[in-house]
């Protein structure tokens, strides 16, 4: 059966002045909510917005400066442990008197928490696995559902506590009077994942062609840091190798001060775009209609155009990854430079 979003309006003249907002996904999925959320702060700041979600991907909503509150609740990805832990904060949320609930997940625990909330006017994120609305476009649209306010991206973000930024890049090799690239080859399956080497001459191509005067930043897992040994060793004192070095906060500020992301779907991507950071995103097996960048600053390549993707299968059948490796280093320097001289940059 179709699951559609649903939401009943608050009727007041002025906006709702407590809402409840409700996200518990992954770290990329949760940063795409807040340019809209931020849209209707800074528009209406009186409007007091307390974020649920999750202890793993709290620390960027709580640095960001839009909300009065954070509850971040512990259980990892195990469901049962979480809906535990949300039914122990009823009390509290029932004691705030929220005017709205804005549910960005709309899933089991989010709706059951809703609906034993004495709160009436709400609206829910369109998790409609049909749509081909991307994740960023359905936020925008269930904050509008809730009341008359126009939701646009905002990304001009004030991160807090993050002030040793220039000093944690500076230790691991930056020259502050170079632009700085992110690299992410971070992609979850192998299926997703642009050979190393790609990266490698794409910096390279980089250097020669758009600024020599550039260094590359790699944010990578502690998991990843073989592949970030890799790069870093191709490109010597060009890669500032942050492998296991920056928290998420420190991560989301670094992206902040970047020229570029190329970025393998993830989590990182996320946090390019977000940022108002011109980023190319690679996707290959997974779907872009859903998990592509926002913006004007940016842009993807993917398989939609191959007889054989997007396939989501987390090994290419033809153990190739055809659907990126077709992208060389010109190529995707050459989609990079685009986006860069692009006149509808913010």
């Amino acid at each position: 059966m179709r699951k559609r979003s649903h939401a009943v309006a608050w009727r007041g003249a002025s906006p709702p002045q407590k809402i409840l907002v409700m996200r518990f996904q992954a770290l990329g999925d949760t940063v795409v909510t807040l340019p809209y959320l931020q849209s209707l702060k800074r528009q209406y700041p009186d409007v007091e917005l307390h974020f649920f979600t999750r202890e793993e991907v709290s620390a960027i909503p709580t640095n960001v400066g839009l909300f009065r509150k954070v509850i971040a609740i512990g259980g990892g990805r195990n469901a049962k442990i979480q809906f535990l832990l949300a039914l122990l904060q009823l009390p509290w949320l029932i004691g705030q008197k929220y005017d709205a609930i804005l549910d960005l997940q709309n899933h089991k625990i989010s709706r059951i928490i809703r609906k034993l909330l004495p709160v009436r006017t709400f609206s829910e994120f369109d998790v409609d696995r049909q749509t081909v609305l991307s994740a960023g476009e359905r936020t925008r649209r269930a904050i509008e559902a809730l009341w008359s306010w126009k939701i646009e991206l905002d990304t001009n973000f004030v991160i807090r506590n993050a002030p040793g930024i220039d000093d944690l890049l500076r230790r691991h090799g930056w020259k502050s009077n170079h632009d700085m690239v992110v690299l992410n080859p971070a992609g979850c399956f192998p299926s997703r994942n642009l050979p190393l080497d790609h990266y490698i001459s794409f910096a390279k191509l980089w250097l020669e062609k758009i600024n020599e005067k550039t260094q590359f930043v790699l944010l990578l897992l502690p998991a990843l840091q073989t592949k970030a040994n890799y790069i870093a060793r191709a490109l010597g004192d060009r890669c500032i190798n942050l492998t296991g070095k920056a928290d998420q906060t420190e991560a989301f500020a670094i992206l902040r001060k970047c020229k570029f992301v190329l970025s393998e779907d993830g989590g990182l991507m996320h946090m390019g775009w977000v940022n108002g950071t011109p980023t190319l995103a690679l996707f290959s097996s997974s779907k872009r209609q859903w998990a592509a960048p926002q913006g004007k600053w940016s842009d993807s390549v993917d398989s939609s155009d191959l007889e054989c993707g997007p396939c989501d299968l987390a090994v290419c059948k033809f153990n190739d990854n055809r659907c990126l490796t077709r992208h060389d280093a010109t190529a995707l320097i050459a989609r990079a430079a685009s986006l860069l001289n692009s006149k509808n940059l913010k």
